[in-house]
């Protein structure tokens, strides 16, 4: 346990960042399970409406720090591959 006010100052706002940054991945993660899913049930439509709120999240996680912008790059891309080999 911490002993120095700072120390336990820095535990508590890890504490509350963890907490943000999981709240927001978890979000993002969602979003992109949603694109899957309207690309395995082969809805050219719905998934090209919701690509464009998944890349939107995405966009706004590495803004957010929580994803690299490689990683974020990379997700968009394989992403939009599978969308337009629907169309």
């Amino acid at each position: 346990m911490a002993n120095h006010k700072s120390a336990i100052k820095r535990i508590r706002q890890t504490e509350r960042r963890e907490d943000v940054n999981q709240r927001n991945r978890s979000q993002l993660r969602t979003q992109v399970k949603k694109l899957e899913a309207a690309i395995e049930a082969g809805k050219a439509d719905e998934a090209m409406a919701v690509y464009k709120t998944t890349t939107s999240a995405i966009d706004k996680s590495v803004q957010k720090g929580i994803v690299t912008v490689n990683k974020a790059g990379r997700m968009k891309s394989r992403l939009n591959a599978r969308v337009k080999a629907l169309a």
